[in-house]
């Protein structure tokens, strides 16, 4: 088992006919941090939208928690997706159900069955998020950062090999984005890896780690000054 959870080589990225991102070589190792920048319309979300399976990977190499991007067959993307937590920047949490319910959904629907094991589990990772009390709740609820911890939670529902945060940030202000961000380091502290696009620059200054950016049609890292 290699510590690569993430690999792309002289990778063409296209959203239909249209080419996003050419010359992709990206390499991610088990427990990196990574974050994704680049301008609206850079590509970041078809880069993503890449990893997850909604967009084919056609030309290039490309692996991710083991399976090979470029033979993935739609029957495969549930399984890749079980490997993979993904956050999003809209929450997307069910409205009509406790955030219990929303957990348990997502457990179901991955083919956990014993009710015990799946309470077990949905505690554990709202107390990893610090939102252990709040599974009586209803999405609207809470707040925008609360929410969003939600979906952090549920994103490490199934051990997850990585996680995808796709500006998760993007709809919360300052001072919550601070603090979603600390819940998204102390997850990576405890071994996830994750990659994160933002274009929250002020957290990148905050919280300096290994930067890749898209522009024009590329994707390089950005290597940071310090001090």
């Amino acid at each position: 088992m290699s510590d690569t959870v993430l690999q792309l080589k002289d990778a063409s990225i296209y959203q239909g006919n249209s080419l996003v991102l050419s010359d992709v070589n990206v390499n991610i190792n088990k427990g990196d941090f990574v974050y994704l920048i680049g301008k609206t319309g850079s590509g970041k979300s078809s880069f993503m939208k890449t990893l997850y399976g909604d967009l084919q990977l056609t030309e290039g190499e490309g692996s991710i928690v083991d399976y090979d991007l470029r033979t993935l067959k739609e029957k495969d993307i549930p399984f890749l997706r079980r490997k993979l937590g993904i956050v999003f920047q809209d929450f997307k949490l069910l409205p009509d159900r406790t955030i219990n319910d929303n957990l348990s959904f997502v457990l179901k629907a991955t083919g956990w069955k014993d009710q015990n094991d799946m309470s077990k589990r949905i505690e554990e990772v709202l107390d990893k998020v610090g939102m252990k009390t709040s599974g009586f709740k209803f999405p609207h609820e809470l707040s925008g950062g609360e929410q969003q911890r939600i979906a952090i939670a549920r994103a490490l529902l199934n051990n997850p090999e990585l996680i995808l945060a796709d500006e998760p940030t993007g709809n919360l202000d300052p001072q919550t984005s601070v603090e979603v961000m600390k819940v998204m380091l102390d997850i990576n502290k405890n071994g996830n890896t994750i990659l994160m696009a933002t274009h929250d620059y002020a957290l990148l200054l905050k919280y300096p780690s290994k930067t890749l950016k898209c522009d024009e049609n590329k994707v390089f890292e950005v290597v940071q000054r310090r001090g």
